[in-house]
């Protein structure tokens, strides 16, 4: 199969990248398994199941028929005022894999666009019970939530790639990044700066979103599930809204089903988004719990006021029940702590790298966090020669491989990581 490199080059813009001087693109025909094929015929172990999303890995028979029965029913209809079999089995799935407070789901159609929906939600609750005053929100340094403008404004306005905009943006309040490393002791001291801002603000503020355990795009950063848990206590005693961004970590990917359920704690409102449909199809889901449903109800408008042309779409709520069944199936049970054990065996002796500033590694991800920023394309080109797919940014080289990987797939992943830092 051809393809035009100079067309692509030329005309199609990549994210994150310059149409004048853009990132070199690698021509995949196809994918199967854990594995990429190249035009080529070259095939790549995928470190990164598209960006975190591919966790059955690619042609999965389960997924392709799912895709491919609802494809003999209905590709697409319209969600305002129709329903359809595969959104009603889906949401009665997210309910009841998810904490039991949460009983109400709003399916998007993109993990920006749950973000946005949960922040809407929490802006109409309050309006809906009167209090139109607590308009502002929080978040985290180092935290990352989306593109759109909404989940912008919640990202770090500093350490970003969203800086730029940050003269447009609604202006919110940001705490310090948590201190508290997952593997380490917690300090209780690290929750005083949340303590204080709801202390002097929490009659304005609507609410709290986080990314529960991992920061993502804000640095691969693992913190202490006891930091969450505090977020949780603070919330609730000056009667704030917490909302948890589990588009990147939800459905086993840090060890547990959520990576809430490691605070033993449950949030007023979940996001949740890729391996929603293993990969398949951009769909993501916002729920929450029945108090927040009725404040929104209550609010002037009557209801919540977004409806995405392609929300719930079928083809897409087909291949997440798929997807959803296998998860609950547990296989990723046994897969993630393996993929775990392997990672920290075969990641440490990349520690005695002078580039190399940190290894962490918790569930199905495995971090180096180097001391200066990479070169994504020279990086990039080493990875391909080596028969991977290893997307680097920043200062970070990662794996977020799809839950089947095999370990021989996952060693030579390791490999070409710990060859790229000279170990």
């Amino acid at each position: 199969m051809s393809i035009d490199l100079a067309f692509d080059r030329e005309h199609i813009w990549h994210p994150y990248t310059s149409m004048q001087d853009p990132l070199p693109v690698y021509p995949v025909v196809a994918a199967e398994g854990c594995e990429l094929i190249l035009d080529n015929g070259q095939r790549l172990v995928d470190g990164t199941a598209s960006w975190w999303s591919a966790v059955h890995g690619y042609r999965h028979p389960v997924l392709d028929q799912a895709i491919q029965q609802q494809l003999g029913q209905m590709a697409h209809v319209m969600f305002g005022g129709i329903t359809h079999p595969p959104a009603i089995s889906l949401c009665q799935q997210l309910v009841a894999m998810t904490p039991a407070p949460l009983r109400k789901v709003f399916l998007a159609d993109s993990g920006s666009i749950a973000v946005e929906v949960a922040l809407k939600m929490a802006l109409q609750y309050w309006q809906g019970l009167g209090h139109s005053g607590k308009t502002e929100l929080i978040s985290l340094r180092k935290g990352y939530h989306g593109d759109t403008f909404a989940a912008m404004a919640v990202c770090d306005p500093v350490d970003s790639m969203h800086s730029m905009f940050s003269k447009l943006l609604p202006q919110h309040h940001f705490l310090p990044a948590p201190e508290s490393p997952y593997h380490q002791d917690f300090r209780p001291e690290s929750l005083q700066p949340l303590r204080q801002l709801l202390q002097q603000r929490h009659s304005y503020i609507a609410a709290l979103i986080v990314e529960p355990l991992v920061q993502g795009y804000g640095g691969m950063r693992f913190y202490h599930p006891d930091y969450l848990a505090g977020c949780r206590a603070l919330c609730d005693e000056f009667d704030v809204l917490l909302i948890a961004d589990e588009i990147a970590t939800g459905f086993g990917r840090t060890g547990s089903l959520f990576a809430c359920e490691q605070a033993r704690i449950s949030p007023d409102i979940l996001c949740l988004g890729k391996a929603l449909t293993g990969g398949y199809m951009t769909m993501a889901a916002t729920l929450c719990t029945d108090q927040v449903a009725f404040g929104v109800s209550q609010s002037e408008a009557g209801g919540l006021m977004h409806g995405p042309t392609f929300m719930a779409n079928p083809l897409a709520c087909a291949v997440a029940n798929a997807s959803l069944t296998l998860i609950q199936a547990g296989d990723w049970q046994q897969q993630v702590p393996a993929i775990e054990a392997q990672l920290k065996a075969e990641l440490a002796p990349c520690q005695a790298s002078p580039e190399v500033k940190e290894v962490r590694v918790l569930g199905a991800i495995g971090v180096l966090e180097m001391h200066q920023q990479v070169d994504v394309a020279k990086l990039q080109q080493h990875f391909v020669n080596d028969g991977v797919w290893i997307r680097p940014f920043n200062r970070l080289i990662y794996l977020m491989p799809p839950f089947i990987i095999s370990a021989a797939q996952l060693c030579k992943l390791c490999a070409s990581m710990r060859r790229a830092v000279g170990v």
